[in-house]
């Protein structure tokens, strides 16, 4: 019988700290039902004390999702625990998920605390957190530079205080394969009662060696993965979640462990988090890149089509290539449009809602004969994502290109409920869109990035455009798609400034 090895998802923590990836409350409900679906074991749904609407979010998560453990992150006071354990109180299964950090560096240059007092720090949270849960697991920040003798040691008080988990993440991607294996060996062969709890590892992929040193890592006695959709996460990422489960699976001739996984359903949830972040997925990622599984040498076709073994040593099946059927199109009806998007993830939550997106949809069938999943996700990101309450909504448009002419775009949109003409000419007629909707706006926002994307095969495919704006130190992508490009780039310039909007209404109420 093979032991469990336990994914941790914290794709919607850590992953989300990437410049740019932040999420909204629709947006991380949909993929956490997604991570659920694929039967993640615990799924880190945020860290509660750094916003209330984080904090909301990690709420809402822990109300909805049954199977999977929901887990929220605190720093070892008393404050984030507190709140931590509010966010999680809904959960059928909850877990707090506390760290302070243990290398001589941090303790000392950002900590300002002695050895002693990160040890009793570390013990008090433990007591604090088993106010809510049993199921407590702590982290020791930065253990890839701690000295082993001190690790030993806060470990040894924490399992005694009640820990369940033991992470050693390797925060700044410092370690490499056969070092880490070394560390946690040594920890569980030193650590009394290190048989009493599960030990895990977190990996930062700033040398490229986070799955890498995750797998040296469950070789050497470490039973839960700290992971993410697509490898996502701040600087170079963390550990990608699908690379971890298909290199443990394919590999059981060397591994005594598996995942519980379903890995049908690991493309669906790569193109779910990258169309929600605006993230693209590199064409030769592995296991979720398109070329993943194609083959352009001749030797290489001719073995594939003899015999699929000779170059392919996972079916793309399996981890959901292939999946994604022509279910949909102008003739569908309601219930069968509902149907759909739930068998995809996407949950409507009201009537209205269901109408406004099935009303969307039949606008799209009539532009688009054959409906693929892609363009649901892309269909309900432009519908849902975006505020309860759109603040800029595009109303109209026309734009004017022409050889030896400006560009220039007009554009009709309603902000605050009030409908307005603007028009602007630009370089293109996207950049003329974007300055007639600053025109009104005077957002003062800077344009960090503006990405097109085809969503499927063909000339009628839809676009789907990423914007992602900064303003005063907020980094949000906003998304927008159809099959015209340039008003896909209006929705996803709107959908930002949306966003925008949103955060700043929290941030001040009164206003």
């Amino acid at each position: 019988m093979k032991e469990q090895l336990i994914i941790f998802d914290t794709t919607l923590r850590d992953g989300e700290q990437s410049p740019g990836a932040s999420m909204t409350r629709d947006e991380k409900l949909r993929i956490a039902r997604q991570l659920e679906r694929m039967r993640v074991d615990v799924i880190e749904a945020g860290f509660p004390a750094a916003s209330n609407g984080d904090f909301e979010s990690v709420r809402a998560i822990a109300e909805v999702i049954k199977e999977s453990t929901v887990c929220a992150l605190a720093r070892a006071n008393e404050n984030d625990i507190r709140r931590s354990g509010e966010a999680i109180r809904p959960a059928a299964r909850g877990r707090i998920h506390t760290f302070i950090a243990t290398s001589p560096i941090h303790m000392e240059k950002k900590l300002r605390m002695t050895p002693d007092q990160v040890v009793e720090q570390a013990v008090k949270a433990i007591g604090w957190a088993k106010e809510y849960t049993d199921d407590i697991e702590f982290s020791a920040e930065d253990a890839g530079r701690s000295e082993i003798d001190f690790l030993c040691r806060i470990f040894e008080a924490v399992i005694k205080a009640g820990a369940k988990t033991i992470n050693v993440p390797d925060t700044v991607g410092y370690n490499v394969p056969e070092q880490y294996a070394a560390t946690i060996r040594t920890l569980i062969e030193r650590v009394p009662n290190s048989d009493k709890v599960v030990w895990s590892v977190h990996c930062h992929n700033d040398l490229g060696l986070a799955v890498a040193n995750s797998l040296a890592a469950v070789m050497a006695g470490a039973r839960q993965v700290e992971c993410t959709i697509n490898g996502l996460g701040e600087r170079a990422g963390n550990a990608s979640l699908e690379e971890v489960v298909m290199a443990v699976r394919t590999r059981q001739d060397v591994f005594p462990c598996d995942t519980q996984i379903d890995s049908t359903q690991i493309v669906p949830a790569s193109k779910l988090v990258s169309g929600v972040t605006g993230f693209p997925v590199q064409p030769n990622k592995a296991i979720v890149g398109a070329n993943a599984f194609a083959h352009e040498s001749g030797i290489h076709q001719d073995g594939v089509l003899k015999h699929r073994e000779t170059y392919e040593i996972m079916r793309a099946e399996d981890v959901g290539w292939g999946a994604n059927k022509l279910v949909l199109g102008k003739h569908s009806g309601r219930n069968a449009f509902r149907t759909r998007l739930q068998e995809i993830g996407i949950v409507i939550e009201s009537e209205e809602l269901l109408n406004h997106a099935f009303t969307r949809f039949k606008e799209l069938a009539d532009k688009k004969h054959e409906i693929f999943d892609e363009d649901l996700h892309a269909l309900m990101s432009d519908e849902i994502v975006t505020p309860d309450q759109e603040h800029y909504r595009l109303v109209a448009s026309r734009f004017h290109s022409e050889t030896g002419e400006t560009p220039r775009a007009e554009l009709t949109l309603s902000i605050g409920g009030h409908e307005t003409r603007t028009d602007a000419e630009g370089s293109g007629p996207v950049d003329a869109a974007f300055k007639a909707i600053e025109a009104v706006a005077k957002s003062g926002t800077e344009l960090l990035l503006y990405s097109v994307n085809a969503i499927t095969t063909g000339t009628d495919a839809q676009g789907e455009v990423t914007v992602r704006l900064a303003q005063d130190g907020k980094v949000v992508n906003g998304q927008g798609a159809d099959t015209d490009i340039i008003v896909a780039s209006a929705k996803a310039y709107l959908n930002a400034l949306n966003k925008l909007h949103d955060k700043f209404e929290k941030l001040n109420p009164q206003l």
